[in-house]
This record gives C-alpha cells, structure tokens and sequence, in this order.
C-alpha cells in the first residue's frame, strides 16, 4: 500500500472515531477533517537531474553485399546524436569527406555528399574476405574503423507452421540454411512483416551446430498491450540472412539484448555501447555506429 493511501485510511478512521464519541469537542472534529484533506491532496514532486553532454556523430556504414548484385551501390549515413529524453528528430551531417579503402592495393572509393546527411557512392568493388577501412573527416577530425566483407551461405528453405512457436495455432515463418563446415560462423537474421514499423531480429552462431542444416523459426503473437497481432494468411514478410564478422556479431547481440526491455531481476543494466569507429584526431570525442560489410541473402515469404 502506498504512503498516501496509508494515510488517507489512517485518516478516515480516526474521523469515524471522533464522530462517535459524543464528548470530544468541536476542534478536534475540525483538525479531523483538516488533516484528511491535506492527505488526499499532497503529493510528492520528484526533480531528477539527467547528466548531458555534446552530440556526438553517429556513423551507420551497414554496407550490404545482395547476392546476384553487383555490390557497387552503396549508402552511409552520418547524422548526430540526440538527448534521451528529447523527442528530437535525428539531425543529419553534411559537409563531412567520406572514403573507403581497399587495403589490398588502397584502391579509394569516395562517397559523394548528398545533403542530407547520406553519402553514396556506385563504383564500390565488393571482394569476399578482403579487408577494407572507412575513413569519415567531420570538423577537423578523422574516424577510422576497418572490417572484413563476410560471406553467408544462400537460405534453403522458408516455410510456415504451426507446431515450432509457444501457440500451437500461431502460424510462424520458418528459415533454413547450411552452415558450412569448419568455419567459425556468424549470423544476423532479420524479419520484417510488411506494415509493421521494426524488424524483429536474431543473432546466432554455429558454436554447437557447426557444419549442419540451421532452421530458426519467427511467430507473432497477440498482445492487447502492443497492439502486436500474429501472422494471418497473405501476410507478407521480408526475410534477410547476413553473415558477421565475430566483433559486429557481439556488438549487435549486445544491442538486441538491450532493446529487449529491462527483462528480469538479473538482467544487465543497460549502458552505453561503443561501436568500430575510432575518432583518431580526438579519441574522447568517439563516434557511435558501427562500420559493417556483410553479404546477404534475401527471401520474399507469403502466408497461405
């Protein structure tokens, strides 16, 4: 029971008391009612002070190799960061040098400032397995960040059900794919049903499945609270498989894990989480975001 409630039956009690016993005075029937309505009425004000500081740049470099694509056309993203109890739109950066360097033969691909805070490019060469840097110059200050293209292997099979998920009438999407053999594997899978806002995703390694057939199953379920509703036929759901380097696979679990929610009474505190990009002119005045070259698998999946 909460402090004011607590009171106020104190309160209410005590009154009843008063009422019927015919020798008290009048003043104390007055102080009775005084004292129940300063107790209905009060309340506690709270000020918390919320430590700021500078904006800071966020870099979002997810370069995406599509399978049967090219590769050549490729988007980063640059914009600065917001107070968290501010409900501020993103504030884009412009007029910042975007480059990315192949470090085999330093072969140099310039992202073009598009004045919105993307920068882009169409001549990009993605190699599987070759090493390259991003370098972002932003106010005199140089970020660095270097990664690995990462292969994934095709997705085998989509499928629905209904007997893998926690509601054995929920249809739920099913993915499949073989993992190959030998090598330390890194995934990233997202689903996406079209209309909805975000994509749901999961992180997952080959640690103990390592070489075998992978299946990983999405269900929705209803949620009056969300307003979340499970998959109904001719639903639609956008499907991406990525294959991550090991750094970028613990970076993004990270991030899911505490997009999560506060989860239970054990569950890490969440905090702060610094990505790739290395501010090389100024290192306290880091960047957030995280550059990424990953290939990727895509699937169209319809509900029957």
């Amino acid at each position: 029971m909460k402090q004011q409630e607590l009171l106020f039956l104190v309160s209410f009690l005590l009154l009843h008391i008063i009422l019927n016993f015919k020798q008290m005075k009048s003043y104390i029937i007055k102080f009775s009612f005084a004292l129940l309505l300063m107790t209905t009425s009060c309340t506690d004000v709270i000020d918390l002070e919320v430590p700021e500081e500078a904006p800071r740049l966020v870099i979002e470099a997810s370069m995406n190799w599509e399978k049967g694509s090219s590769g050549k056309e490729q988007v980063i993203l640059l914009s600065l960061s917001t107070p968290y109890f501010e409900n501020l739109n993103e504030t884009p950066v412009t007029g910042a040098m975007v480059r990315v360097i192949k470090d085999d033969d330093q072969s140099v691909y310039v992202f073009q400032d598009q004045n919105d805070g993307s920068y882009s490019t169409d001549e990009f060469e993605a190699v599987m397995g070759q090493s390259y840097t991003l370098e972002v110059t932003y106010e005199n200050e140089v970020y660095l960040s270097t990664e690995k293209m990462t292969p994934v292997p095709v997705i085998a099979e989509v499928y629905q059900s209904r007997e893998n998920g926690f509601d054995k009438n929920a249809l739920e999407v099913n993915v499949a794919y073989n993992d190959p053999k030998d090598f330390r594997n890194f995934y990233l899978i997202k689903f996406q049903r079209r209309g909805d806002l975000l994509p749901t995703l999961f992180d997952m390694k080959d640690e103990f499945t390592d070489g075998n057939l992978m299946t990983i199953f999405y269900e929705k379920l209803n949620d009056e609270d969300s307003g979340e509703m499970e998959f109904q036929p001719g639903d639609i759901v956008d499907i991406s498989l990525l294959g991550l380097s090991e750094s970028y696979y613990n970076y993004i679990k990270l991030l899911i894990e505490q997009s999560g929610g506060p989860g239970g009474p054990f569950s890490t505190i969440p905090a702060e989480i610094k990505g790739n990009c290395i501010n090389v002119t100024n290192p306290d005045n880091y960047a957030f975001g995280y550059f990424r070259l990953t290939e990727v698998d895509s699937e169209v999946f319809v509900f029957e």
